[in-house]
């Protein structure tokens, strides 16, 4: 199983009322809660590890959870409110707008965290999660404990407007992309993370070295490069899509990359460090394509498997 560690938050969607004035429509989503819907929905053995509120839209996270087959059994439930996050579309772009303090996912601390079992075979962090304290310390603390004996992934999906203390949040993801088996980054991702002028691929093979076997640097639609410990890159362009909106694109590709990695039984520490290019392609290939349906369509609405 992969067990998902992050934030889930309602998203509030912009739609245009009866009368024609615009409104607000609650869908679940956050990053880490979408990457869980994707991998459920495409027949992928997933739980998810997050703070949930007892509120209503707690009840709406956790029965969107249960409907794409997702474990939630290391749910975490209180009643402190749930995020919001108001989305603001232009040109199928989102920004977003957030209502986070002392919310159920946010206030997750280290105690809060369930014992996880050996079924759980990979973790994956990412998302504002890492950002926001003191949950970021939770997962933080997490990685610590049960990071050593199972794959992990990070997307840290950087957003600079949730950094309040720029040094400690540079420390703290620093220390976790050295502890993980798989990291994927943005360019503006990893512009971010390594200043200076240098080349992108000479920034991604700098944050390869610096612990993780794989390291996955999405362009836009210019594509994705897996850069592998063994040596090597693969490039794989993405798919050619009328794109309705991008929330939830690269929450999705990630699902798609481990729903394959998962499959070819390589999702694990000695598989990632041995990846093949043909299987990194492949990963790249179908990640490419589950987020193609997604940008397709409004919202983060990943396919389920019969829909590919």
């Amino acid at each position: 199983m992969i067990l998902c560690c992050g934030e889930a938050l309602i998203d509030m969607i912009p739609e245009r009322t009866a009368n024609g004035a615009e409104g607000f429509v609650p869908h679940s989503g956050g990053a880490v809660f979408n990457t869980a819907i994707a991998l459920g929905r495409l027949g992928t053995r997933t739980g998810m590890l997050t703070g949930l509120s007892d509120d209503m839209f707690g009840a709406q996270l956790r029965g969107a959870l249960g409907a794409a087959g997702v474990d939630t059994s290391r749910v975490v439930e209180s009643s402190r409110p749930t995020t919001l996050a108001f989305v603001h579309l232009q040109n199928g772009h989102a920004s977003y707008v957030f209502y986070d303090e002392n919310s159920a996912g946010r206030m997750l601390a280290a105690e809060d965290l369930p014992a996880i079992p050996a079924e759980v075979t990979a973790l994956y962090f990412g998302g504002i999660s890492l950002a926001c304290e003191p949950g970021a310390d939770a997962y933080a603390a997490l990685l610590d404990r049960e990071g050593a004996s199972r794959a992990v992934m990070i997307d840290p999906n950087i957003r600079p407007g949730f950094i309040k203390d720029e040094a400690r949040y540079r420390g703290r993801i620093d220390r976790m992309i050295a502890a993980a088996d798989m990291v994927k980054v943005s360019d503006e991702d990893l512009n971010w993370i390594i200043k200076g002028s240098a080349p992108l691929d000479e920034k991604a093979r700098a944050l390869l070295a610096s612990g993780p076997s794989l390291l996955v640097l999405t362009r836009g639609k210019e594509g994705a490069t897996a850069y592998l410990a063994a040596g090597g890159s693969v490039h794989v362009m993405a798919k050619q899509v009328e794109v309705v909106d991008t929330v939830g694109a690269g929450d999705t590709y990630n699902a798609g990359v481990l729903a394959v990695l998962q499959r070819e039984g390589v999702l694990t520490k000695d598989g990632l460090k041995g990846l093949s290019p043909d299987v990194a392609q492949r990963a790249l290939e179908f990640g490419a394509r589950v987020a193609a349906v997604t940008v397709s369509r409004a919202g983060a609405n990943p396919p389920w498997a019969h829909e590919l």
